[in-house]
């Protein structure tokens, strides 16, 4: 697939989105550039502000399966990679594979689940595989995980663990809507929910050959160095106990190749690296206690970090 087709599915998928989820352009560019990076999207918001419909209407509009945990305390590892049952004809044991088997899988409120359910999808969100009683399992491609939470309601939730955030390329929030478009919403749903018309816009295939295609964006090396100083910077920040990994650093690069290739360019600026920057590095970030106490959050510090660090010019 050519990039200039890049660009025009990707558009697609932006425009079916926006038929729902009413006034949030640059989340929605945000997310569909997580999916074109072939990384997963953690979306973090209050409840209420449209996080399952931004997934599940992204989940339409690409085509593939689809399949929705509803994370739990209950929930056990095996409801979502699967176990292995005893086939009484013939004798032997077989492996009735989870929801994770799927293109699209959106976790929903995934705080909710115990750190051992968590922990069941660190190997696929990482390698595309999963293991069972000694046996690889590979997942099919593309496959892309949404998982939502709500950071304000804390009780019966847990924290997702630093190796587990690592894992999303992203993290997105949306927002409450402006006046006028929460009036759009309602009228949008006086009758029925918009997401009943939401249709497949790719053809079967696509959405792997779209991904395969952005990795193609030019990055110059001056790019890549600016890269590698913004997260350098997080690891010798005096105000964070934890800075971003080279996954952070790989991060960066993707999501501002599938920028770029949003906005019709088969090279990448500075300003895609700044556009996605903070949701890319954030919540990868400890802040030290004694400044969190006083309200400093790690979106503050990458935004710091973006101001001193000169970009590339020319």
């Amino acid at each position: 697939m050519e990039l200039t087709d890049v660009t025009s599915c990707a558009q697609k998928i932006i425009e079916s989105i926006e038929t729902v989820i009413v006034g949030k352009r640059e989340s929605v560019e945000l997310t569909v550039a997580g999916f074109l990076s072939g990384g997963h999207i953690l979306i973090e918001d209050i409840p209420g502000v449209g996080k399952t419909m931004l997934a599940k209407t992204l989940a339409k509009s690409v085509g593939g399966t689809f399949k929705r945990v509803q994370f739990t305390p209950d929930l056990l590892p095996a409801d979502v990679t699967g176990s292995s049952v005893f086939n009484q004809v013939e004798g032997n044991f077989i492996f009735r594979e989870g929801p994770v088997f799927a293109n699209v899988l959106l976790a929903d409120e995934i705080n909710r689940a115990t750190p051992k359910s968590q922990a069941a999808m660190l190997e696929a969100m990482e390698e595309f595989q999963v293991t069972a009683d000694g046996v690889t399992y590979e997942l099919p491609k593309p496959f892309f995980v949404m998982a939502t939470e709500n950071p304000i309601e804390y009780e019966g939730t847990y924290s997702l663990p630093e190796a587990q955030l690592d894992r999303f390329i992203l993290r997105v929030s949306l927002g409450y809507p402006g006046a006028k478009d929460e009036v759009e919403i309602l009228t949008r749903q006086m009758m029925h929910h918009p997401v009943e018309d939401v249709t497949m816009v790719l053809e079967e295939g696509d959405a792997l050959k779209m991904q395969m295609a952005v990795r193609r964006v030019f990055l110059e090396e001056s790019l890549k160095d600016y890269m590698v100083q913004i997260v350098g910077n997080t690891r010798d920040h005096p105000d964070l106990e934890l800075g971003a990994s080279p996954r952070g650093s790989l991060a960066l690069m993707r999501c501002s190749q599938a920028i770029a290739a949003i906005d019709g360019r088969d090279y990448v600026r500075p300003d895609d690296i700044k556009r996605v920057a903070v949701e890319a590095l954030a919540h990868r970030l400890i802040v030290k206690s004694e400044q969190s106490i006083h309200g400093l959050r790690a979106e503050e510090v990458v935004q710091e970090i973006l101001r001193s660090v000169p970009a590339p010019t020319g």
